[in-house]
């Protein structure tokens, strides 16, 4: 049944993915976003399928906008806006928890007063920090390692604390997302690696044993889908892990090796190794959703590797050193940070 969704921060990398599969399901979708890397993002999903009325996009900030406003008549409120990652977010610590934690307060306030029917949650699987355990999974206490992790528990934290009578409230922890998309990001680890070994022939490795939970971006938009057309017993008030692959940076640069030799057809890929300080290393077990929800990935890192390698003969990554496929390099250019 068509609804009538709010995406909060649509306009960004996971939002440029998950926008077009929510029109192909002939859904209502409403964009709030700063667009603050380039208002084109939809261009190609309107260029095969013309203008619609179902889609309707609004430049806004949170910290400020009538939020109000922006839901009104507004069944489902997918939130994913947020000042993304530790670097970007130590760039101007005041500025990411503005965004991303007191903002949130007020998407919240209103949701609540909107009497949203659904509030779907994009935290992150960082909340956890470092554990020794395997299998990472959500009943395990959350031990932030950075502020944006800390301030994405925070917001966790808020949510638990409103009856889901009154928010109808999901949370989802997200590996971390990789592959091709319209507001493409180039800087996550997977697309880095895939970069760098298709326009310099050489992988920078560093250190290389640190665990990387990965999930392919489409796998990550496709769950946003299905979580708005769920059954209300099966996610309302519950907290998933989403996953697919949990390889060390090791595995991906090799995998990333592989995969562009045999694209590039006999062209040597270097990997390059150099120590570091940052050890962090984790894996997520995405079990709970799997079982409880039958969801899975259906796409892996090497699916996201050829996506990337794709785009970019295609034409499609023109200058991959543009700032706008680097969240620190378009904060600094709009001195944002």
């Amino acid at each position: 049944m068509p609804e009538k969704i709010l995406v909060i921060g649509g306009a960004g990398y996971v939002g440029s993915a998950l926008v077009p599969k929510l029109l192909d399901r002939g859904h209502y979708v409403r964009v709030l976003d700063t667009f603050w890397f380039g208002v084109g993002v939809f261009n190609e999903w309107l260029s095969r399928n013309g203008l619609t009325d179902n889609l309707e996009l609004i430049e806004g900030d949170i910290r400020n906008y009538d939020l109000k406003e922006a839901m009104t008549n507004i069944d489902c409120v997918i939130h994913l806006a947020c000042i993304s990652n530790d670097p970007s977010f130590e760039l101007n610590p005041a500025l990411g928890k503005s965004i991303n934690y007191d903002a949130f307060l007020r998407v919240v306030e209103a949701a609540k007063a909107c009497e949203i029917r659904r509030f779907i949650f994009a935290s992150t699987s960082s909340v956890y920090g470092i554990k020794k355990e395997s299998e990472v999974t959500e009943n395990l206490a959350l031990e932030p390692l950075t502020d944006y992790s800390k301030y994405k528990a925070f917001c966790e934290m808020e949510l638990r604390m409103i009856p889901t009578g009154k928010l109808p409230w999901v949370i989802i922890r997200p590996a971390t997302v990789c592959g091709y998309a319209p507001r493409l990001r180039l800087d996550l680890i997977v697309n880095i690696l895939t970069m760098a070994a298709l326009t310099k022939g050489k992988i920078t490795v560093f250190g290389g044993n640190q665990k990387r939970p990965n999930i392919n971006i489409e796998d990550m938009a496709d769950l946003y889908v299905q979580l708005v057309g769920e059954e209300d017993e099966k996610i309302i008030g519950q907290t998933f892990n989403a996953g697919g692959d949990n390889f060390s940076v090791n595995e991906i640069a090799f995998l990333v090796k592989l995969a562009i030799e045999k694209i590039r057809k006999n062209n040597f890929i270097q990997i390059e190794r150099k120590p570091t300080n940052d050890l962090r290393s984790y894996s997520i077990s995405s079990q709970k959703i799997r079982g409880e929800l039958n969801w899975q990935p259906r796409l892996t890192i090497l699916d996201a590797i050829k996506s990337l390698a794709l785009a970019f003969d295609n034409g499609k990554i023109p200058n991959p050193d543009d700032p706008r496929y680097y969240n620190i390099k378009t904060m600094q250019k709009l001195s944002i940070g």
